[in-house]
């Protein structure tokens, strides 16, 4: 597997069932010898699992994982062996993941590389020297395709099934350990994904680790995570002055003006022809349908065939660093609400965005706060105690951040007072819903918003479900019990009638539902359709995975059926006045998705629109300067080709984004995010 899946760990994948067998259980995969090299895999939460690497007596490199996240079970081995030119001639991968089968292979014989995996199978000639990068296997098994980018140098390395990578310099570090004090430096692999990818090598050259939401690091070795943390940010916020200046000119905040152009009026619900849009020093200063008197140098676009939108919102994005949230702005976010990040880069954005130096959409940010065990989730703050809970409370707020986001392995008792002190301070309260509490359980304990569509389901779950509502249960207990849930009798009719009441928001991300009950395996998933053939290869591979494993006595249809139901449940608060907020808790290239599935549901494009503009300003008390197009506001602002009413899918074809005023061409954008092109 690819350094690049580690922080990718929790998009699940499944093996099509005509491809592949069924998993090797845990009790028949490879068990490390005394003397095999050890990793740990860590957040600032703690630990959450092992990895092994040895060698095997034929010169193959065997690897074994064993990791437990969030309830969620990764158990596989993997063995790599290496042909005369040093490159993988053959790989096999066995074992299980929350998603099931993680079996794969790959081999080099007479000439043709062929190989086989939970997504896809193909053959090619092979043209030594070529890596193959595995679609799964343990995370540690990046450490040779490390090795071999460095040692192929500027000129890259080609990549199989398809791409070429390149590895870039970055700065180093001295860190301390069982083996004493060493220095690590830097790297950022590029043309694998859509950003730079960064991992840390030892002076010999050899991969050292990897820092993100879950990090890699030697056994020993872990007491650095936060020191190499601090140096990748900054490597990675040193080159965004750069990417701002490209953008953020003095040409760029001249006075615009919209000409002739459909606007969407989320105040109003509805869009209106023919309208002009003057943006004039950060702000919109003027909406009609008279042509205004314009100051020199203003610049003049036509709006013919085009619909202008209020910046769009990402109401789910857990923003990992600065490459984030420049792709966001590409596909015209000018607003994202992270629900959970590490709070030293969400401060440092903050300040560095503020300062002009970091170009991407204001961020409304949160932290996660967890009961401290062996479900924490990765990169929380982790508290045993009521105490612990209200003292988190209170660091958030002193960083200035906006809200507290409640994890699912809280005990239930402690949500409230630290919900109560989160409200004198000033906090929003959203999150997970604990296990063994219910929707209106978490509402009357203080929470202004559920977090995911299957948590506002609890209140009609079974026991059994409720009680274990984390891991694959918060999904799949959903997904066999809510097709029969009935949206106007108790206790659905009171829960909406309630969160109406007291507009209790709902951040639904269907697109997780919809990509985890629903999705066909080897195809590429819905949300990512528009942008295959814009995106490396390698990227493009992970969006045809498929749907969760089912648990016995469950069917597809059964959880197709319940995953419609949850379009219709929606619509249903949607028209009973719950605040509805458009999130995709991806990589942010699911948000028109989202929004067509609001659609898809019976929303009008209007509607949906409100989701992602008014609406998710409002969650966060920022509609009085931002979310519509309306005189006095911000001029956050996207342009796109095509009528939006017509088919809300033309949000894909951002031809202008205007952020504070600033006026940024959607094809620059996308390049510099990593695009190669527009959406289809």
């Amino acid at each position: 597997m690819s350094i690049r899946h580690l922080t990718l760990a929790l998009g699940l994948t499944v093996a099509p069932a005509a491809l592949l067998a069924a998993p090797v259980p845990k009790e028949q995969l490879m068990k490390p010898p005394a003397d095999a090299t050890h990793f740990v895999v860590v957040s600032t939460a703690g630990k959450h699992g092992d990895e092994y690497r040895w060698t095997l007596p034929d010169g193959s490199t065997a690897y074994r994982e064993s990791i437990l996240l969030r309830g969620l079970v990764f158990e596989t081995d993997m063995v790599i062996h290496a042909g005369k030119d040093g490159m993988p001639d053959k790989v096999e991968v066995r074992g299980v993941t929350p998603s099931g089968d993680a079996g794969e292979t790959f081999s080099v014989v007479d000439g043709l590389a062929r190989w086989k995996s939970p997504v896809d199978e193909g053959q090619t000639t092979y043209k030594s020297p070529e890596y193959y990068v595995s679609n799964g296997g343990t995370f540690l098994s990046g450490d040779l395709q490390v090795a071999k980018l460095l040692a192929a140098g500027p000129k890259g390395l080609t990549l199989l099934p398809s791409g070429r990578g390149v590895m870039q310099e970055g700065p180093s570090l001295e860190v301390a350990g069982p083996k004493g004090t060493q220095k690590v430096s830097l790297r950022f692999m590029t043309g694998i994904s859509q950003s730079p990818t960064p991992v840390w090598v030892d002076a010999k050259g050899q991969f050292f680790g990897s820092i993100g939401a879950l990090s890699l690091l030697p056994a020993g070795y872990e007491g650095n995570q936060v020191a190499m943390q601090k140096v990748q940010d900054d490597a990675i916020a040193a080159m965004s002055p750069k990417i701002a200046a490209k953008f953020l000119t003095a040409e760029a905040k001249k006075p615009i003006l919209f000409r002739n152009v459909k606007i969407y009026d989320a105040l109003g619900k509805k869009f209106v022809p023919g309208q002009n849009v003057v943006v004039s020093d950060g702000k919109i200063t003027m909406v009609g349908e008279m042509l205004p008197k314009l100051p020199a140098g203003a610049r003049v676009i036509d709006g013919a065939g085009k619909t202008l939108v209020p910046g769009i919102w990402d109401s789910h994005m857990h923003v990992s660093d600065d490459f984030n949230l420049l792709s966001e702005l590409a596909l015209g976010v000018t607003s994202v609400r992270n629900p959970g990040g590490p709070m030293e880069l969400e401060v440092s954005q903050a300040k560095r965005r503020a300062a002009g130096t970091l170009l991407g959409p204001e961020a409304f940010s949160s932290i996660i706060v967890d009961g401290k065990g062996p479900l924490s989730a990765q990169g929380s703050t982790t508290v045993s105690s009521p105490e612990e809970a209200i003292a988190a409370v209170h660091k958030i707020k002193d960083a200035g951040l906006t809200a507290v986001k409640f994890y699912t392995s809280m005990n239930p008792a402690w949500i409230k007072p630290a919900a109560d002190e989160a409200h004198k301070l000033g906090l929003h309260v959203h999150g997970h819903i604990p296990a063994g509490m219910r929707t209106m359980d978490a509402i009357n304990a203080g929470y202004d918003e559920i977090t995911h569509i299957y948590f506002a389901t609890m209140e009609a779950m079974p026991d059994e479900v409720v009680a274990k509502s984390n891991g694959l249960m918060r999904m799949l207990g959903p997904g066999k019990y809510f097709k029969d849930v009935d949206l106007n009798a108790e206790p659905m009719k009171s829960l909406i009638a309630t969160m109406a009441a007291k507009k209790i928001a709902v951040d639904p991300t269907l697109v997780v539902v919809e990509g985890v009950l629903t999705a066909e395996a080897g195809k590429v998933g819905a949300p990512y359709t528009a942008y295959v053939g814009t995106l490396p290869p390698a990227t493009e591979r992970g969006f045809k995975s498929g749907p969760l494993p089912l648990p016995e006595g469950t069917t597809r249809e059964d959880v197709t059926t319940s995953y419609r139901h949850m379009l219709d449940y929606v619509a249903t608060m949607y028209r009973a006045g719950v605040p509805i907020v458009a999130g995709t808790d991806g990589s942010g290239l699911e948000i028109v998705h989202e929004l067509e599935l609001y659609v898809d549901a019976g929303l009008k494009p209007a509607e949906a629109l409100t989701t992602a503009t008014i609406d998710a300003a409002r969650n966060v008390h920022a509609d009085q300067r931002t979310g519509s197009i309306t005189v006095g506001k911000e001029a956050d602002l996207l342009l796109v080709d095509g009528d939006v009413e017509a088919n809300i899918g033309n949000l894909h074809h951002v031809d202008k984004v205007v952020l504070d005023g600033a006026l940024m061409d959607g094809d620059a954008l996308r390049k510099e995010a990593g695009f190669s092109g527009r959406p289809k």
